[in-house]
């Protein structure tokens, strides 16, 4: 365990209380955790980091899916069976990621991003009322669309290269199965506990997690996870809707910060 000034310390346990509630309410939180923690720990290996992420961000997510199984119309089936190709498709992606310059994949990104900001602008109704996948039993063909392209799709994605795989699972849980933003982030939670039980199981026994840290971080996580997740049940769609845009955007500017600054 490195040492830590009690200053970086506060700093790193706020980043990951703010970004659990990121995480519960549309997705994304990594987009604040992980670089947090490459700023707080510069002398700590890359590998650490990103097992120290995980171990983090594992204990705000189950917080957090929790809380919506017990409030939104959640069909835990559905998304474990949708978790479970998540699972496997992150671990192609993973396998394929050194042939891959994320240099590559960053503008692809950018542009998939900006398409889906001013789709949501210029729909309103997107994700506003729950469809017939919320009320009723999912149907067998978007069942299994929403395996192979939102599992081992977005899977495959997050292993490949893996910023916003929150928000993308969001987005495309409310196209494929026709449910509300709430529903869909509900479902999303879900999904993403399953990616991270894989991802953490590999990092851990690589011995790249720094338990006693990441165990400090995951309390404030699951608090923003658990006061996100309510925020989201009880203000509806609408409030998803613009804190989904906002860290859309603000996943742009930081692939693009990436691409062209950094």
């Amino acid at each position: 365990m490195p040492d830590i000034a009690l200053t970086t310390l506060v700093v790193l346990c706020l980043a990951a209380a703010a970004a659990g509630w990121i995480d519960a309410v549309v997705g994304g939180g990594g987009l604040l955790l992980l670089p947090a923690l490459l700023l707080g720990l510069p002398q700590v290996p890359a590998a650490h980091v990103l097992g120290t992420n995980k171990a983090v961000a594992i204990v705000g997510t189950s917080g957090a899916a929790v809380a919506y199984v017990r409030k939104a119309p959640v069909k835990v089936g559905t998304a474990l069976r949708i978790g479970l190709a998540a699972l496997a498709g992150s671990m192609t992606g993973a396998f394929f990621a050194a042939g891959i310059g994320s240099e590559v994949l960053r503008p692809v990104i950018m542009v998939v991003l900006l398409v889906v900001a001013a789709f949501v602008v210029l729909r309103p109704s997107f994700g506003r009322t729950a469809g017939d996948g919320a009320r009723q039993e999912i149907g067998r063909a978007r069942t299994v669309t929403a395996i192979v392209l939102v599992g081992g799709g977005i899977g495959f994605y997050d292993g490949l290269f893996g910023p916003g795989t929150g928000t993308f699972l969001v987005l495309a849980l409310t196209a494929v199965l026709h449910l509300d933003l709430v529903t869909a982030s509900a479902n999303a939670k879900i999904v993403n506990v399953c990616t991270n039980v894989g991802a953490l199981a590999m990092f851990a026994h690589q011995g790249h997690v720094l338990w006693w840290l990441a165990a400090l971080m995951a309390v404030f996580n699951l608090a923003g996870g658990l006061v996100g997740a309510r925020m989201a049940l009880s203000r509806g769609s609408g409030f998803v809707r613009v804190v989904l845009l906002v860290v859309v955007l603000s996943l742009v500017a930081k692939l693009a910060y990436d691409q062209w600054l950094a």
